[in-house]
């Protein structure tokens, strides 16, 4: 599957280190480069605002789609493509998943957790059938993925269910594997006898 709008999920802060604001911007100008559109939460702070500034650096098209009282706090990018403007955050990840041929999962906090997971359990359960992965860097995600491990040794994750979940350090790594992976999503996460 050819991944041509890719969804990135990233923070609206800029983290402690200015690395990751770098590594947005350059994941960014990447993604443009290779001819992909960006779909991202359309913030103007933080990794969210490198990572349009380096598409829209590099000739790409970045759009954004935010609730309105974010909007009208002023933490939107006026200098997108395109800024979809919706009434709730459940509207907007609605959109952000419609839009989008895959979706890549850079550091964050709360929120950009929130819609890796939610994107990766609709996943499970065949709602869709799009790639999602990590763009991992300085082992910002080594402990989530150490706890997911934990979680499938614990009976409360399945090892398929976790290995919907595309890791790399290397962005075209990362996109190769995502365009490539078989997406069979999982057909039974419940036995009979356990209900």
């Amino acid at each position: 599957m050819k991944l041509r709008t890719v969804c990135v999920f990233c923070a609206a802060n800029p983290g402690n280190d200015p690395m990751y604001v770098r590594a947005a911007r350059d994941f960014g100008g990447f993604l443009a480069a290779s001819g992909r559109r960006v779909v991202f939460g359309g913030g103007r702070t933080g990794l969210m605002g490198a990572l349009a500034e380096g598409v829209l650096g590099a000739g790409g098209e970045a759009i954004g789609i935010m609730p309105r009282h974010l909007v009208e706090r002023e933490v939107a990018h006026t200098g997108l493509t395109k800024l979809h403007i919706v009434e709730s955050m459940h509207e907007r990840k609605s959109l952000l998943a419609e839009l989008s041929d895959g979706f890549i999962a850079m550091p964050g906090g709360l929120g950009t957790m929130e819609e890796l997971f939610e994107i990766w359990t609709w996943g499970q359960l065949g709602l869709h059938r799009k790639p999602y992965g990590l763009l991992e860097m300085q082992g910002f995600y080594a402990p989530l993925l150490t706890f997911l491990q934990h979680a499938v040794t614990e009976g409360f994750i399945g090892q398929p269910n976790l290995a919907m979940l595309a890791v790399h350090t290397d962005p075209a790594a990362l996109i190769e594997r995502m365009e490539t992976m078989e997406l069979t999503g999982v057909r039974r996460w419940i036995e009979r006898e356990d209900t």
